[in-house]
């Protein structure tokens, strides 16, 4: 069977690394496999594609696409609605040019099945209507907060043959936007030879951090996210402040680990502002920013408590199973796709999103108590074994496309 993954982006942000880990293992699961991968910009999703073995090809989106989203109009008003209509006057003759380049080269792949990514590549498959070959949507966020997304997509809709949802939130919005497309809950999956426990580098993190070695006896708590206004970053600030506030004798370092690493405007935060926010609340020899980085397992595994807290529901939250994996004990907001597998006060303290009173509870119950920290971190590895390893993941996933490409042809 030949599959040909098109993704908007050749960064690696969470849906970029749950793509790489299936990749990894499809190549395991079945060898006849030719996997094939079309991104919309450079970056390292195309490099460690390669390194899996992967025909890997950059199909650059022109910038205007790339940086445009909705996202942003998210319960805002008519004037911003005006901004955004005024940067999509140059898309449909953007998006006429790259259909014609992207049908060009699927047809020259000649997949059986067109996997697509990301709701970019999912508008962008009215490109391929006619061509011979099945096409499957992985849908990563809640189409239906997306006010021209929803009805784009709703009218592509016949166009997909299945979608596969990373949460069970996820694919119940997913089918009220969709429709008739059969919509499959296919939980992310983490590699857990690489997340796994083991031992705490917390001078290399302090180091990161322009941080010298931190007193023996600090504990280390840190969220890890890219930039994007809805991650939480301010609330984390906000929730340390007032525990430091509250409680400054707890010897503690805060971290915030990624970057502002999209291209849609004003959805970030960007260093600058954060560091701004962290001086305003005399944390700058507390919390330090760490800059984004690729391979996280180390960040994981330096950490004493692992802090998700995005302020609205999020589609899954891919640094939570990698955090679990690690045995870290977790604060996950409970409106997050992951929390569907995971029990409050077992292998996670859950919290509403963007509520700073209830994560400075979290906060301190974790950080006063080692036992609950140790007796959080053995059960969080327990959960993710089981219900988010990669194999799992690829497996499920391999099944449905066996089930839309009965008998293909491995080459």
């Amino acid at each position: 069977m030949r599959i040909l993954f098109l993704n908007p982006v050749g960064i690696l942000g969470g849906a970029e690394r749950a793509l790489l880990d299936l990749m990894a293992c499809l190549k395991q699961q079945d060898v006849a496999l030719s996997l094939h991968l079309l991104a919309g910009t450079a970056g390292p999703l195309l490099d460690e594609a390669r390194a899996l073995g992967v025909d890997a090809r950059l199909l650059p989106l022109p910038a205007h696409l790339s940086s445009l989203g909705d996202s942003a109009l998210r319960g805002r008003g008519p004037l911003e609605a005006l901004r955004f209509a005024r940067q999509l006057a140059p898309a449909p003759g953007l998006l006429a040019d790259h259909g014609r380049a992207l049908r060009r080269d699927v047809r020259e792949v000649a997949p059986d099945l067109v996997h697509s990514n990301g709701i970019k590549t999912h508008l962008l498959s009215a490109a391929t209507a006619g061509l011979r070959l099945k096409r499957v949507w992985h849908i990563h966020d809640f189409l239906g907060e997306r006010p021209l997304v929803r009805g784009a997509l709703r009218v592509l809709s016949p166009l997909a043959d299945a979608a596969i949802a990373n949460s069970q939130a996820v694919g119940d919005d997913a089918k009220s936007v969709l429709f008739r497309v059969p919509v499959h809950v296919v939980y992310n999956g983490v590699d857990l030879a690489n997340f796994s426990p083991g031992p705490s580098e917390g001078a290399w993190l302090d180091g990161l951090a322009g941080f010298p070695e931190a007193p023996e006896g600090t504990l280390r708590v840190g969220l890890v996210a890219t930039y994007a206004r809805w991650k939480g970053q301010d609330a984390f600030i906000e929730a340390t402040a007032t525990l430091t506030r509250l409680h400054p004798a707890l010897p503690v370092r805060y971290f915030l680990v990624g970057a502002p690493i999209y291209q849609t405007p004003g959805s970030q935060f960007s260093e600058e502002e954060l560091r701004r926010l962290i001086a305003s609340r005399g944390l700058s020899d507390r919390m330090g920013l760490v800059p984004f980085q690729s391979h996280p397992a180390r960040v994981y595994r330096a950490l004493d408590v692992f802090v998700h807290a995005s302020t609205r529901r999020e589609p899954f939250g891919l640094t939570i199973a990698e955090a679990l994996a690690c045995g870290r004990p977790a604060i996950v907001s409970r409106e997050s796709g992951a929390a569907e597998a995971l029990t409050q006060g077992v292998d996670a303290l859950m919290i509403p999103p963007g509520d700073v009173h209830a994560l400075v509870d979290a906060l301190r119950a974790l950080l006063e108590n080692p036992a609950l920290r140790e007796r959080m971190g053995t059960a969080a590895r327990k959960t993710a074994a089981a219900r988010f390893s990669r194999e799992r993941y690829a497996s499920e996933i391999l099944a449905l496309y066996r089930s839309l490409v009965p008998g293909a042809s491995a080459t």
